[in-house]
């Protein structure tokens, strides 16, 4: 097997891992029982844990980046396409492997001074907002450049919170509620 095709192997491995049971909880020995890899293999290609979790974290961030914007980008312009990241969570919150979002759950299971990963996260959760203002520009008129950060800054604060609150609940009122408090701000 190619040197990359085994790369990947380990990162889908140790990513459903680590979503499932969490970072803590998930051991080297079980990614590599689980990848079918001898631990040389894996250490070949990753110096430590932190690593794992560091393309385990790129991974689910990339992956998530391309599906939502295209989701949201298959909407009729305007608030639609802005809305649609609700919808996107709705179908992620209806899979039936939902389990959060994995930045949250791997930043309360590291140290506080756990900057490598912290880092990342950060670096992923501004990508979001990002996609958000580049969204917003795209379909919302006669707003400053101020306003479209401030806005895009709100909607990512609804994302996230009926994120963890539709994983707490288990039920997508939250996502509802997320949708029609977004809706109104965009008025």
């Amino acid at each position: 097997m190619k040197h990359s095709e085994v790369r990947n192997r380990i990162i889908e491995t140790a990513s459903f891992l680590f979503y499932r049971n969490g970072y803590n909880l998930t051991g080297i020995n079980e990614i590599i029982s689980e990848a079918g890899i001898a631990k040389a293999t894996l250490y070949s290609h990753f110096k430590s844990k932190e690593d794992i979790c560091l393309a385990y974290l790129r991974f689910k961030n990339d992956t998530f980046l391309s599906d939502i914007e295209k989701f949201c980008r298959s909407r009729q312009k305007g608030r639609n396409q802005l809305l649609a990241i609700f919808d996107f969570l709705l179908l992620f919150f209806k899979d039936r492997d939902f389990n959060g979002c994995w930045c949250i759950r791997t930043v309360s299971e590291i140290p506080k001074d756990d900057h490598k990963i912290r880092d990342e996260i950060q670096e992923q959760k501004t990508s979001l907002i990002e996609l958000i203002g580049k969204l917003l520009e795209d379909n919302v008129q006669e707003k400053s450049r101020k306003e479209i950060d401030l806005l895009a800054r709100q909607i990512y604060l609804l994302y996230e919170s009926a994120v963890s609150e539709s994983h707490l609940h288990q039920e997508n009122w939250p996502i509802k509620s997320a949708k029609q408090l977004c809706d109104q701000i965009l008025n």
